[in-house]
């Protein structure tokens, strides 16, 4: 897998949320859905201003304190993984409109220690994110009523 290029979420077939420190991932084309909590979420933030792997470990080691190899391993080893679960996709050119949020550099006590971020996989609702017609989206969105032009409405007011 390839961590040169700029990543993005692979829309339209991945949806994602994050509460409460947590970041939800739903794969819509499989039902599979995801968890990253932690260095996780603002790694799964900057792939979602279109960051590249340049970006992702300076910004991660601004943040957090920790061997700066230790998190380039970490978050090369996460991009690898999502993109073998088809969360992202890379790009050679970053997308028009995006820019990498820079965070203030933190020194000393401030900066929490980095831990690892592991990208944790649940398929327990799958059969159920599959039968939602949801996922099936189009540029119109949802609900959308098809027109049916063999048949004319008819105003029953």
């Amino acid at each position: 897998m390839d961590v040169l290029g700029y990543f993005n979420v692979k829309r339209p077939d991945v949806v994602h949320e994050t509460i409460d420190g947590e970041t939800v991932i739903v794969n819509l084309e499989n039902g599979v859905y995801y968890s990253l909590r932690n260095s996780g979420v603002d790694v799964w933030n900057l792939i979602e201003s279109g960051a590249n792997f340049e970006d992702l470990t300076a910004e991660i080691s601004n943040r957090y304190n920790g061997d700066a190899k230790d998190i380039e391993s970490a978050i090369r080893e996460l991009l690898i993984t999502l993109q073998q679960e088809g969360l992202v996709q890379v790009s050679s050119t970053r997308r028009s409109g995006n820019q990498t949020p820079k965070s203030p550099i933190a020194v000393g006590p401030e900066k929490p220690g980095f831990e690892i971020p592991i990208l944790e996989k649940y398929s327990d609702m799958q059969e159920l994110l599959l039968l939602d017609p949801i996922h099936e989206v189009d540029e119109e969105g949802w609900p959308h009523k098809e027109e049916d032009s063999d048949h004319a409405s008819v105003d029953k007011g």
